[in-house]
């Protein structure tokens, strides 16, 4: 059964519920915002104690702007690096990983734009985690350069290059990349661009199988 993105007016339940981990009307920790349909998820790492930083607000705007259907989710623990990578890629702070309410969240909606910092090493394994759980398609949105290779090198399906059979780790696949999207500046237009340029060729892909 094929699902497509849709364009459309739509009506955004802005947080869950109030808090630190509880958002009210900030985008913090462990919070989600959901649209009456759930085509896009925009996924973002934990912030600081404030406000969800850039870019995943204003690429959830611009994404809005142009009729996509956009909820943001927060994540709880989105800082720091899943406990399965490499010990040469893992530091002494937080430990990421998904909840299962927010893997039961991610995989309700039809595409996500996942936002992963600046570090490579961070933002595949942390690419991997998410996708291991939940069969979806995902934009990559990184301040780093990665290119297909590099996901699929860890057992991710791309779109572009895929593991082999045996070394898949993950139900999700990684449709689209766009790079040198810094964390907590501005997105340019360019990038945003990109990223709209990124859904639209999933959806004609999904027209056409």
């Amino acid at each position: 059964m094929t699902h497509i993105v849709s364009r459309a007016t739509h009506i955004v339940d802005c947080r869950e519920s109030m808090g630190l981990g509880k958002g009210g009307g900030l985008a913090q920790r462990g919070t989600i915002s959901e649209t009456g349909i759930p085509d896009v998820v925009a996924i973002a790492m934990s912030p600081g104690r404030r406000h969800i930083t850039k870019p995943i607000c204003e690429i959830t705007h611009g994404l809005r702007n142009e009729g996509f259907q956009v909820g943001v989710l927060v994540l709880n623990a989105g800082s720091g690096v899943p406990a399965d990578a490499p010990e040469s890629a893992r530091g002494l702070g937080p430990k990421f990983g998904l909840s299962a309410k927010e893997v039961e969240q991610i995989a309700r909606h039809k595409l996500a734009v996942i936002h992963l910092g600046g570090v490579k090493t961070h933002i595949i394994y942390k690419a991997r985690n998410i996708l291991r759980f939940v069969a979806i398609p995902a934009i990559v949105v990184s301040q780093t350069q990665v290119d297909y290779e590099d996901f699929a090198r860890i057992g991710i399906k791309t779109r572009i290059v895929m593991p082999r059979p045996e070394d898949v780790q993950t139900d999700g696949t990684i449709v689209g990349i766009v790079t040198n999207v810094t964390r907590g500046e501005t997105i340019t237009r360019d990038k945003l661009n990109e990223v709209i340029k990124c859904i639209n060729h999933y959806k004609r892909a999904e027209r056409r199988s």
